[in-house]
């Protein structure tokens, strides 16, 4: 999730567990810095912008490094503030809500965590709420405002941040209920239209948890599916993207490619850009405008050549358009998403050799 979201979100939880005994500003600050924690990964140098994408949420976002961590932070916050003496277990499980919620609710977007690590070392993301999302964050953020405003612990300002806890948390078991609903529908419609897929992923758009879309993976190509809750899926509308497979053969055994392959759960496209093989995570984004997106190899006539990976930042010059089209399709609207279909009517096949 976002920084800002990740922040009230600790603080919160910090203010509601220990702004009685440290007073709520102090609280909501150690909450704060603790629900940033995990993500100061992001200062570790890694190897190549690949290695940054995949193994960012690594091992300081796993639930039993939290476990380690959170008696010797909550040692030095003991140390640090008198007031809290005789309250160790309650400070104890403070540390580890902030931390474990951060990682909890990253591991709720389809980008995931590792939050098994090391056990399971693979990402853990639903893709049931966006790395934005207002609904989620706007509660905690007025919670927690109120709580930087009062000097003093009051009766009002717990209930004031019990109730937003507890709003956010049911969106996102509410983002989940959803989320199984939108996938069984998306693979009715499937079936329903005679599209055989291999592998189906359901994810929310931005910003809501009213329109989510459904991917379905097949050989050399993979079909888009939009659904609201408020849809006729006898209308339902699919995009099928057709990529060209044949470059697998070139970057198969390439290390960068089989990284993006396992962070990826297979959900990865190759193109032919401007001579450079490209990789797409394509379950993050909305076709044509992926989040992850690298060259990795140059290519011509079926030889290529390894590249230190460069990411390819995504187009955002249509956003009216895009957020137009999303809010019809959030209330159930029909509407074509005009940068999708124009990316299928101008593609063309390609005859590339195989390497």
């Amino acid at each position: 999730m976002d920084s800002l979201t990740q922040f009230t979100f600790g603080a919160a939880i910090s203010a509601a567990c220990l702004g009685s005994k440290l007073g709520p500003r102090k609280a909501v600050l150690i909450g704060g810095l603790l629900g940033t924690l995990p993500d100061l990964d992001v200062l570790i140098p890694f190897e190549t912008k690949i290695d940054q994408f995949v193994y960012h949420r690594g091992w300081s976002h796993s639930f039993f490094i939290h476990a380690v961590a959170a008696p010797v932070i909550g040692e030095l916050i003991l140390r640090l503030f008198k007031s809290l003496k005789g309250n160790r277990a309650l400070v104890w499980t403070t540390v580890f809500l902030c931390l474990t919620t951060h990682a909890l609710l990253d591991s709720m977007n389809a980008y995931g965590a590792r939050v098994f690590w090391p056990f399971y070392p693979d990402p853990v993301g639903t893709g049931s709420i966006f790395i934005i999302d207002p609904v989620f964050t706007v509660p905690l953020l007025v919670a927690v405002a109120w709580a930087i405003a009062s000097a003093k612990w009051s009766a009002g300002l717990k209930k004031i941040l019990v109730a937003s806890l507890f709003f956010s948390t049911a969106y996102l078991v509410w983002g989940l209920i959803v989320q199984q609903h939108i996938h069984a529908r998306g693979k009715s419609i499937f079936a329903k239209q005679g599209i055989d897929v291999t592998n189906v992923k359901t994810v929310v758009t931005p910003f809501n948890t009213f329109l989510w879309r459904v991917i379905g993976q097949a050989d050399g190509e993979y079909h888009n599916l939009y659904v609201s809750l408020f849809d006729d899926d006898e209308k339902a509308f699919v995009y099928k993207h057709e990529f060209e497979s044949a470059l697998v053969s070139c970057v198969l055994d390439d290390p960068e490619y089989q990284k993006m392959v396992w962070f990826s759960d297979g959900f990865v496209r190759t193109d032919l850009i401007d001579g450079r093989i490209v990789a797409s995570d394509y379950r993050l984004g909305l076709t044509p405008s992926y989040i992850f997106r690298f060259a990795i190899a140059e290519y011509e006539d079926g030889q290529f050549k390894r590249i230190p990976p460069e990411p390819i930042l995504p187009s955002i010059s249509n956003a009216g358009t895009e957020f137009d089209w999303l809010g019809k399709r959030m209330t159930g609207q029909p509407s074509i998403r005009a940068s999708e279909q124009s990316l299928l009517e101008s593609h063309e096949a390609k005859d590339i050799a195989e390497c």
